[in-house]
């Protein structure tokens, strides 16, 4: 076997004169070797820069949430103010985030658009692009979901612990009963003390009666404010109720939302590779043409053949 010669050394003299030919310094030349040993990178397009700038918005979101897990689930870390602004905070990321996404499908929505010639055909390697980018946006909605459904799991937890402190804890108190002795015990005294407080009763009795009106006011007002706070404490209740109802809504519907998703891309997969059955199909019908053209020729050549090969055997006999 021939021996191979390297030959890189005269081809970096090659292309150190033509570039002192050309009137380059020593910096160009420097470039110019580094340029055939180190490529520069491929500029990356406008869908890939939104999508990465997506999903770091994303990763900020999962690590804002980690990092305030605790003080959003605990009440004694942080007050009501602060764990609604936590929420406000986390809820305008999620919309950011959704608001990117949407961009990125309307995007490959008009790419898919335009992509289209006149006949409505696509390129093989334009709809594989078309639908990387289909997964990418997907990839990125699951994130974006697993992180809403973190933050639904804390929102609940809040919601139940709210609703178990606003239970009430108190129990009715009970008046003491009097038994047997104490009645017969406080019936001889009364019957004692008859003859001597008559007069005293007598005369206290009047002053007794404002006395009386007044603490039935009283008590008719704190029994009407006890109604009140009841049904203000069944309202909440009942609002601490429904908003936990709504969450756990709001966390099902996002799970049907992904379900969709993946329905979707399912049924984009099959309608890419029903588009290709149906290109494959008109090129075996273009050939099957083609061959029923060429044995139709074929026929009428034996044909042709045939009948002067009859007309000569007739002539020569």
């Amino acid at each position: 076997m021939a021996k191979i010669r390297d030959r890189t050394e005269d081809f970096k003299d090659a292309v150190n004169r033509g570039a002192l030919s050309l009137g380059f310094n020593e910096a160009k030349r420097a470039a110019l070797l580094a340029s055939f040993i180190m490529h520069k990178p491929r500029e990356r397009s406008h869908f890939i820069k939104a999508a990465l700038k997506t999903l770091e918005s994303i990763g900020t979101l999962e690590q804002f949430l980690i990092k305030h897990r605790k003080d959003y689930v605990d009440p004694h870390r942080t007050t009501t103010e602060e764990r609604d602004s936590i929420e406000h905070e986390i809820s305008v990321f999620v919309k950011a985030c959704k608001e990117q996404i949407d961009i990125l499908k309307n995007s490959i929505t008009d790419e898919e658009a335009n992509s289209k010639g006149w006949l409505g055909i696509r390129g093989d390697a334009n709809a594989d692009t078309i639908a990387h980018k289909h997964g990418v946006v997907l990839i990125l909605s699951e994130r974006l979901h697993s992180v809403t459904s973190q933050f639904d799991q804390l929102r609940a937890v809040r919601f139940q612990d709210a609703i178990n402190r606003a239970m009430p804890r108190r129990k009715p108190k009970r008046a003491p009963e009097k038994t047997s002795t104490d009645s017969f015990q406080s019936g001889k005294n009364q019957e004692a003390r008859e003859p001597a407080s008559s007069e005293v009763r007598d005369r206290g009795e009047v002053q007794a009666e404002p006395m009386k009106v007044q603490q039935q006011l009283l008590d008719d007002e704190t029994r009407a404010l006890q109604v009140e706070l009841s049904s203000l404490l069944d309202a909440a209740r009942d609002t601490e109720t429904k908003m936990v109802e709504m969450s756990a809504l709001n966390h099902l519907m996002s799970t049907h939302v992904l379900q969709q998703a993946q329905q979707i891309e399912y049924l984009y997969d099959q309608a890419i590779e029903a588009t290709k059955n149906v290109e494959m199909g008109n090129k075996e019908l273009t050939q099957a043409i083609q061959r029923n053209s060429s044995s139709r020729t074929f026929l009428l050549l034996f044909l042709i053949v045939l009948t002067f090969s009859v007309l000569f055997l007739d002539w020569y006999s």
